[in-house]
């Protein structure tokens, strides 16, 4: 058999060719074998990390109370009970509970920051305006106009001293840094029914849950769902989160708000109510 011998005329350009295609077969390996093994074992690591700054709660949504009602709003100039608008309101008064980590006031356990967005609301059918907001405390319980959020978040004053506290308007949005206080917010939902008038049969109306009665507004048509997220940053710089859904049912046993006010206690036990720490 005749042996064929292969010269390679240009050794440096074929050296060059080598030290590439070398090159491009490391490139693919890292792509497609190392570099999922450290992603992987990168994320197993932040996992790890993010499981040990959970393992100790620090602030957890302790109760929350809502208390639902409506209003009817005349829109006439001589108040005749004619041209009216129906709208539905639900205060909100949400516990923060600081003292799992420990009963003395801490810079970890204490509020330096908080704020609430990614506000959402949904109801089965889309009767009105929707709002959600900061409400004063002083005002739960009663009817009060609010305005929609700036870019759909809350900002908190933290109040930390007992001057501060004499000194403040608490029509803006405020908590303590001890979390003595609650986050008072208020939901309204507005001209649910418009053009509304007293008819001459009845001769009057309710300021209250049972207008919607008398306006034969359906309670399923007005439930909702609401979603925000409260952010805590504490004196130590640290950031938690808590994702609130609250389902609210206007309607009860016994007639719900069509009795003129609904008030509801929310239980909050268990994990699902603590704040996440933040991994930075």
């Amino acid at each position: 058999m005749k042996k064929i011998n292969f010269k390679i005329k240009n050794v440096r350009l074929a050296f060059t060719l080598l030290i590439i295609l070398a090159f491009i077969v490391l490139l693919l390996y890292y792509h497609f074998v190392l570099s999922p093994s450290f992603a992987k074992s990168n994320f197993t690591n932040q996992m790890i990390e993010i499981a040990d700054e959970n393992e100790n709660s620090i602030f957890n949504v302790q109760k929350i109370l809502l208390y639902s009602s409506a209003n009817a709003i005349s829109n006439s100039k001589d108040q005749s009970l004619k041209d009216m608008s129906i709208c539905q309101y639900t205060d909100l008064s949400i516990y923060i509970d600081n003292s799992q980590s420990s009963s003395e006031l801490t810079d970890e356990n204490s509020v330096k920051e908080l704020y609430i967005d990614n506000i959402v609301m949904t109801s089965n059918v889309d009767k009105g305006t929707k709002i959600l907001n900061y409400k004063n405390s002083f005002n739960v319980g009663k009817y009060t106009d609010i305005k929609q959020p700036e870019n759909n978040r809350i900002d908190f004053k933290i109040i930390n001293t007992n001057q501060e506290n004499e000194n403040h308007n608490y029509d803006e949005p405020t908590f303590y840094t001890d979390c003595s206080n609650t986050i008072t917010l208020g939901y309204l939902n507005k001209d649910i029914l418009t053009n509304y008038s007293v008819t001459d049969d009845s001769k009057s109306i309710s300021f209250n849950g049972k207008v919607l009665k008398e306006a034969k507004i359906n309670l399923e048509d007005i439930n909702y769902t609401l979603r925000f997220t409260i952010h805590i940053v504490n004196n130590l710089n640290q950031t938690f989160a808590y994702n609130m859904k609250l389902d609210v049912n206007l309607d009860d046993n016994n007639g719900g708000i069509y009795n003129g006010y609904i008030y509801k206690s929310k239980s909050t036990s268990g994990n699902e109510y603590r704040f996440f720490r933040e991994v930075n």
